[in-house]
């Protein structure tokens, strides 16, 4: 019988004193976080759930590698991470945009290079599956509970107030990207270069990622769950949905607003069998 490992993560704060100040407060993510760890729970993963003041980089990555050193070929690999996201300057030259993608862990940002070398960290033929709820999360608070409506939601993003915005989505506001990202830009320039030398020459993970949103996008926070989240609920609906990964993501996205399209994503070469799995299944 094959294993199956989660890891959910959910962070409605950060450390100010690791941010210059910023708490990144937000509403829903511990939330999302014991939702999906449910959600594995009752389809045969053993769980681990990371909340706030626990989800730092040191923490997380020990989860991680406790999982490579547990799974084995044909085994199962979940991770979800709710909080907010960023990019910083990529310095190495190895993305088109010429950012890199950040989860913002309790104590760092994470770079999207970092969880892929976590992934790489899987024995070969470990099934990996991803599912991202925060901004900028394509390839890698105060109460909106009217924002919740496609339509309201729109219409509030439109208006671009920065703190409007800002207190609708997991965005961690842009000046505050710059300013942590100029103060550790030796420390970050470093560990992107460690990471790309690292990869050179490397195998690829087979992972599966489904993002709230693609990389220029934002996706929306709210009073019980992540709007992200919570239309991967409604779409799962208690374990009735009948299809594979792709028609998972194609039935969220369908239920999401223009301005926030879930991304499917893959690295590797996921085999067929698994991408038309159920979801969930161990």
């Amino acid at each position: 019988m094959p294993t199956g490992l989660s890891i959910h993560i959910g962070l409605n704060s950060v450390d100010p004193a690791k941010y210059d100040g910023w708490d990144g407060q937000l509403n829903a993510c511990e939330n999302d976080a014991r939702d999906m760890a449910a959600i594995a729970r009752a389809n045969g993963f053993g769980e681990t759930v990371i909340l706030t003041p626990e989800g730092t980089v040191e923490n997380i990555t020990t989860a991680l590698r406790d999982a490579a050193g547990r799974l084995t070929a044909g085994d199962i690999l979940l991770f979800t991470y709710s909080g907010h996201g960023a990019q910083v300057d990529d310095t190495t030259g190895d993305e088109p945009d010429m950012l890199d993608e950040t989860l913002v862990f309790y104590d760092r940002m994470f770079l999207d290079d970092e969880l892929y070398s976590e992934f790489r960290r899987m024995p070969e033929g470990v099934r990996i599956v991803a599912l991202l709820d925060c901004c900028n999360s394509g390839s890698g608070i105060e109460s909106v509970q009217d924002l919740l409506t496609p339509e309201a939601l729109e219409s509030q993003f439109q208006t671009r107030d920065p703190a409007k915005v800002e207190a609708a989505s997991r965005l961690m506001p842009v000046f505050k990207q710059q300013q942590v990202f100029a103060r550790d830009r030796e420390f970050y320039a470093g560990l992107q270069r460690e990471l790309k030398n690292a990869q050179n020459g490397a195998g690829e993970p087979d992972a599966l990622l489904i993002s709230a949103c693609q990389d220029n996008q934002l996706a929306s926070d709210g009073d019980v769950n992540g709007l992200f989240t919570a239309r991967l609920l409604k779409v799962w609906n208690d374990g009735a949905f009948e299809g594979g990964y792709r028609s998972f993501h194609r039935a969220i996205q369908r239920r999401m607003p223009a301005i926030q399209s879930p991304n499917f994503y893959v690295t590797g070469e996921p085999a067929a069998s698994f991408l038309d799995q159920k979801p969930f299944t161990v």
